[in-house]
């Protein structure tokens, strides 16, 4: 299965070891998911990765996670192909990633892309683990 993982599912997977992102991220460590990613994906994640205060990771522990996931990930380019119904402009990347990979599912906390579940195939973290977990 070849899953899109957004930003906000890998900061989540990271900060708490415990949670549901920390066992989708286990999952594809130890080969039971695919995991796409873009480089938009992973520049926003090293962007926000220094606010999390659980983990203080260095700037270079973060750019070493970056680019683990960069080599562990398969990296789609997104199009510029824009969803008029997608209510916030900054997740048009992350949609676009879905589209182009045409990966199984986009697994997202994000309320805006979450909307649009009914269009694409888009779950939470817990509803995909419900699922597939």
């Amino acid at each position: 299965m070849r899953v899109v993982l957004d930003t906000n599912v890998l900061f989540s997977g990271v900060a708490s070891p415990d949670g549901i992102p920390a066992s989708i991220l286990e999952a594809w460590r130890i080969g039971g998911l695919r995991v796409v990613l873009s480089q938009h994906i992973l520049e926003e994640l090293v962007r926000v990765l220094p606010r999390l205060r659980k983990a203080s990771m260095t700037p270079i522990e973060i750019r070493t996670l970056a680019e683990t996931f960069w080599l562990r990930a398969e990296i789609a380019e997104p199009d510029s192909e824009l969803d008029p119904d997608l209510r916030d402009p900054a997740d048009q990347l992350v949609l676009a990633t879905l589209r182009v990979s045409q990966a199984d599912y986009l697994i997202t906390g994000d309320k805006d892309l979450l909307a649009l579940a009914g269009k694409y195939p888009i779950l939470t973290p817990a509803e995909f683990w419900a699922r597939h977990g």
